[in-house]
């Protein structure tokens, strides 16, 4: 009997006991020190952990060896502790994430090359868009947003676009995690915002973050129609450009249909 059968099938009482019966404690710390390090920029000594943990520094020091043995973490200067890009590659890795980037690279190379402009593919996890791959701009001078980055959804038009166009219960999950990993509540206006995008299939927008950017966003489909990922153009208006924002939105758009198609969306 799985995990799931169990707690679906035990009374209410026993179900409010499942969690510690299930507890890994071991396995709590280690991922209380990643997702820890997952939010600092340049590391953490050990007795920064354990304070930050409200844990003791010999406990911190076992689950810090078996971390750095396992290549989750090193040492920076200073003694002090920083994740390496072993989660990242992993990510990569992943079977799904594998093939979409895959299929979703030749593409944003292609369209970087004809709109001039750069690129990046994204998807959200936990409340954040993960920035899974990028493709510069072929000019000397450009927008980017670096790859592995993460940036909250709520000022993301990647974020926005992949929300409208998941199904409802995806759309509610995602919602949820949002709210769990920020505290906040979402925009009064986000019903209607989403419902705009859904209805257009996209959306170009002044950037949430930089002036001067109009991003241009559409959804990377699933073969159910749900977004999974999206890819984004960081517009930037060129003294010398030649391509026009109604000829790049086209290009993005079949873009877009070509990597749903190519993962499996039947149209």
């Amino acid at each position: 009997m799985s995990l799931k059968q169990t707690a679906k099938q035990a009374s209410p009482r026993t179900k409010r006991n499942l969690k510690n019966d299930y507890a890994a404690p071991a396995l709590d710390k280690g991922l209380d020190v990643i997702e820890l390090l997952a939010h600092q920029t340049v590391g953490l000594s050990m007795s920064q952990i354990a304070r930050e943990l409200n844990r003791s520094v010999s406990e911190i020091f076992r689950m810090l060896l078996c971390l750095e043995h396992r290549g989750y973490i090193a040492q920076a200067g200073a003694e002090k502790y920083s994740l390496t890009l072993k989660l990242f590659k992993l990510v990569q890795e992943h079977p799904p994430t594998e093939r979409l980037i895959s299929e979703a690279l030749p593409v944003m190379h292609r369209l970087a090359s004809q709109t001039m402009q750069s690129c990046h593919l994204g998807v959200v996890e936990s409340g954040r868009v993960v920035i899974l791959a990028q493709v510069n701009a072929p000019t000397s001078v450009g927008f980017y947003v670096k790859l592995g980055s993460t940036v909250d959804i709520m000022e993301a038009s990647s974020g926005y676009v992949i929300l409208a166009h998941q199904n409802k219960a995806e759309q509610e999950r995602t919602l949820t995690e949002w709210q769990r990993e920020t505290g906040r509540k979402p925009p009064k206006n986000l019903e209607a915002h989403l419902a705009l995008i859904q209805k257009k299939g996209f959306e170009k927008r002044e950037s949430y973050q930089v002036r001067g950017v109009v991003n241009f966003s559409f959804p990377v489909l699933d073969h159910t129609g749900s977004a999974i990922a999206a890819i984004t153009i960081p517009y930037i208006d060129h003294m010398d450009a030649h391509i026009s924002p109604a000829s790049i939105t086209e290009m993005l758009r079949a873009g877009a249909q070509e990597v749903s198609k190519a993962i499996g969306l039947h149209v």
